[in-house]
């Protein structure tokens, strides 16, 4: 079969994924639009975070120390912070996406958390391409659908958290997860992983543990290629 081309059932199957990851991160969405504008940001402020940042974790962020009084450059820094992950996921992904000119600019604006692990999680480059062009296209769409319904929606819910919606995202992320964690490596990698983010917690700022475990599995990585 030409390299280039991936079967319906392929196709299918990463649609559905996409589709699922995607409607699960809208719903959290909807819980980052209500808190932003309670934090004090505008309806277009707030849209515009998740049409032009596009990443979550940076977006609570800024929102977060916004609404706790801080200032704006001190929010911007610490999101800036949090999506520096997504530089090495770019690293990972450049060569698979194979993209130049204005794709190459979207595709790095779709380099995110689940747009990479839908990516690397394909067994061609050709299907890690549509997995990742159908996981940024659909998540992008229900993010910022469900931002627009929870900033508008501010009112009637003073409190988005009560709905749970935070634990949306890391579910779908799990989901994920777990068919890539029956080898003992990845499972190895992934129990370290978690112990190096919770020995981190008590001494870093919140959001940093992450950043480290990518670093260093990206390290890992490197040196593991290298032998």
């Amino acid at each position: 079969m030409d390299s280039r081309r991936i079967s319906t059932r392929a196709q299918r199957g990463a649609v559905r994924d996409a589709l699922g990851i995607a409607i699960a991160s809208g719903a959290y969405a909807v819980s980052f639009g209500a808190i932003s504008t309670a934090a004090g940001l505008s309806l277009l402020q707030t849209c515009a975070l998740s049409v032009l940042m596009f990443t979550g974790a940076s977006q609570f962020a800024l929102v977060g120390i916004v609404g706790a009084g801080g200032s704006v450059w001190a929010g911007a820094a610490t999101a800036a912070l949090l999506g520096s992950r997504n530089a090495l996921y770019g690293l990972r992904l450049s060569s698979i996406l194979d993209r130049s000119g204005l794709r190459r600019l979207l595709a790095a604006h779709f380099v995110i958390d689940e747009t990479t692990a839908m990516a690397i999680a394909r067994e061609s480059p050709a299907e890690s391409r549509f997995a990742f062009w159908a996981t940024g296209v659909a998540l992008f769409f229900f993010w910022n659908l469900g931002t627009l319904i929870g900033a508008i929606a501010t009112h009637l819910v003073p409190d988005p958290k009560v709905l749970g919606l935070d634990a949306a995202p890391p579910a779908a992320f799990l989901a994920l997860l777990a068919p890539r964690l029956r080898a003992r490596e990845a499972m190895a990698i992934a129990l370290a992983a978690g112990v190096v983010a919770l020995a981190c917690l008590p001494f870093v700022p919140a959001g940093i543990p992450l950043l480290i475990v990518a670093v260093l599995v990206a390290l890992f990585g490197v040196l593991r290629s290298r032998t």
